[in-house]
C-alpha cells in the first residue's frame, strides 16, 4: 500500500501508541510478545532476517517517489545490504525530496534511464498502482528483480500481464507487497490457527476506521488530480484494493482458501468534493464450507480504528496493532500451556496473549515468564524488504552456479534447480507472482461489487495463468 494512511497507522499509531493502546494499558493489556523463536520448520536452521555480513548487497532503484515511496526508503535506510542507488520519478520536487532520503541515489526523470543503469540489479514499483504494469514488466525483461507493491495491478488483465512476466523470467525474484505475510507476528498466528486451535472456523471480521479525506494536496491542479488517483474509480479499486487488500489477504491466507463470492456495497457521505470512489464500503466474502469474512472500511470515523477477529468453536484470535489475544470457549481442549500464559482483561472476557514463539510457551523456559519478552522493533515492511533482498541474492547466486555448472539454455532445469533453492532457503512467506494474483484478483472482482452494489461469485479463470 502506497498511502498516508497506512504511514500515519504503521509509525504513528504503532510507535507512539494509539487511544486502543493506551486504554489496553490501562487494563492491564502489553504489546504482543514476538521473542525469539526458533525459525519455522521449513526454514534452514540459520535462517535470519538480521544481517551479519553473510548477503551479498543488492543494488536499488525506487521508482515512483510519492509519500509511501519516502516510507520505504526511511525503511531502506535501516538495511545495510540494500543500497538505493536510483531513484525515478517524472515530478522534480518528488525526485528532491526523496533524494534527501538517499544522497548517494542517481537520480531520473525517466523509468528507461533506470533500465540502462547497470548498477540498478532489482526495483521497487511505487508508482500508482495502475501503473505497476508499466514498471514491473519492463523490469522483468531487463533482468532486474522486482518488488511491487499491493495491489499487484488494477484491472485483470494488467494483473495476469504481470504474473506472466514473473513466471516467464526466472532468473529474476518477484516479490508483491503484501508486507503482512513477511511480519514475525503474523507468520506465527498463521501456523498457529492453521494446527487447528480455532476449532471449526466459522467466520472473520476485518475492519478499517480513520477519519481522513485521503486527498493530498498540491498547488498545481494537473499535479492535484494525478497523486489523487486513488479518489477516480476508473484508476483506482478504492478502499479494498488500497487498503483492505492485506486485511483479506491474511484472510484468506489463514483459511488456507480463497473466496468464492462476495457482495459488496459502498457510500459516499462524507467525502463529498468531486470524487467517485466510496468513503464507506461493505463486504461478505463467502469460503468454502460455509466461512465468511466480513470487511469494512471508513474514512469518516476513527472509532475502533484497525483490528481483526477469527472466530471457531474452541476460541476466538483477536489481533490488533501487531498485539494478539485467545478467548477460548468453555468448552474447549486444555492446551497444555495456556495456564502458564499471561491473560488481559476485556471487559467481561479475559483473552491469553499470543505472541511469537508464545503459542507453546517456548519463552517460558527461556526467560521465566511471557512477560519478560521483548517487543519486536522491526516493522512489517523492514521484514518484507530484508525478506526481498535475500531471495533476490538466493536467485542470482542460483543462476551464477546453474550456468557455471549446467547447461544455461536449459529453461525447464533451471526452474526446478531455483525452485528447489527457495524453497530451501526462503525466509518466512515472501509472496510472488501467484500470491500476487491471487490478492489482486480477489480485491479488482470485490471492488466491482461495490460499486454494482451486488453479490459477485468469483471467476476461477481470474486466479489462474493460462
Amino acid at each position: 500500500m502506497k498511502n498516508e494512511t497506512r504511514i500515519d497507522l504503521d509509525r504513528r499509531t504503532f510507535l507512539k501508541g494509539g487511544s486502543f493502546a493506551s486504554l489496553m494499558m490501562l487494563m492491564g493489556g502489553v504489546p504482543i510478545l514476538a521473542g525469539d523463536p526458533e525459525p519455522p520448520a521449513e526454514t534452514p536452521a540459520d535462517g535470519t532476517t538480521d544481517y551479519k555480513g553473510e548477503a551479498t548487497p543488492v543494488n536499488l532503484a525506487v521508482v515512483g517517489c510519492g509519500p509511501w515511496a519516502r516510507e520505504l526508503l526511511k525503511t531502506l535506510a535501516l538495511i545495510p545490504h540494500g543500497p538505493v542507488v536510483a531513484l525515478c520519478d517524472p515530478y522534480p520536487s518528488a525526485l528532491r525530496r526523496a533524494g534527501d532520503l538517499a544522497p548517494k541515489a542517481q537520480k531520473y526523470d525517466d523509468f528507461q534511464k533506470v533500465l540502462a543503469d547497470p548498477a540498478v540489479q532489482a526495483v521497487i514499483v511505487a508508482t500508482p498502482s495502475h501503473l505497476h504494469r508499466d514498471i514491473a514488466i519492463p523490469a522483468l525483461k531487463a533482468g532486474k528483480h522486482v518488488y511491487c507493491e499491493a495491489p499487484m495491478a488494477t484491472t485483470l488483465e494488467d494483473a495476469v500481464a504481470i504474473a506472466k512476466a514473473a513466471r516467464e523470467n526466472p532468473k529474476v525474484h518477484f516479490q508483491v507487497g503484501l508486507q503482512d505475510r513477511a511480519d514475525r507476528q503474523i507468520y506465527s498466528l498463521a501456523n498457529f490457527m492453521r494446527s487447528g486451535v480455532l476449532g471449526k472456523p466459522l467466520k472473520a471480521r476485518q475492519q478499517f476506521h480513520k477519519k481522513q479525506s485521503w486527498r493530498l494536496p498540491s498547488p498545481n491542479a494537473e499535479r492535484e488530480k494525478a497523486i489523487n488517483w486513488r479518489l477516480d474509480r476508473s484508476l483506482s479499486t478504492g478502499l479494498v484494493g488500497e487498503l483492505g487488500i492485506h486485511a483479506i489477504d491474511i484472510a484468506t491466507w489463514y483459511f488456507n482458501a480463497r473466496p468464492i463470492a462476495v457482495t459488496g456495497f459502498g457510500s459516499l457521505i462524507q467525502w463529498k468534493d468531486g470524487r467517485d470512489v466510496p468513503d464507506s464500503v461493505h463486504l461478505l466474502f463467502e469460503y468454502p464450507g460455509g466461512v465468511v469474512l466480513h470487511y469494512e472500511a471508513t474514512l469518516g470515523n476513527s472509532f475502533e480504528a484497525e483490528m481483526g477477529v477469527f472466530y471457531g468453536t474452541d476460541c476466538a484470535i483477536m489481533m490488533r496493532d501487531r498485539r494478539a489475544w485467545m478467548f477460548k470457549e468453555a468448552d474447549a481442549p486444555l492446551l497444555g500451556w495456556e495456564v502458564y500464559a499471561r491473560k488481559d482483561a476485556f471487559y467481561k472476557e479475559s483473552g491469553l496473549v499470543l505472541g511469537a514463539g508464545n503459542t507453546k510457551q517456548e519463552t517460558q523456559s527461556k526467560k521465566g515468564t511471557v512477560a519478560d519478552a521483548q517487543v519486536d522493533e522491526k516493522s512489517q515492511l523492514q521484514y518484507a524488504f530484508e525478506a526481498f533482498l535475500k531471495n533476490a541474492d538466493t536467485i542470482q547466486s542460483g543462476v551464477k552456479d546453474f550456468t557455471e555448472n549446467f547447461d544455461a539454455s536449459d529453461v525447464p532445469a533451471l526452474r526446478e534447480y531455483l525452485a528447489g533453492l527457495q524453497k530451501e532457503k526462503t525466509w518466512l512467506a515472501c509472496p510472488g507472482w501467484a500470491e500476487g494474483l491471487e490478492s489482486a484478483a480477489t480485491v479488482i472482482q470485490a471492488n466491482q461489487a461495490v460499486l454494482d452494489n451486488k453479490r459477485l461469485v468469483l471467476d476461477p479463470a481470474a486466479f489462474a495463468l493460462a
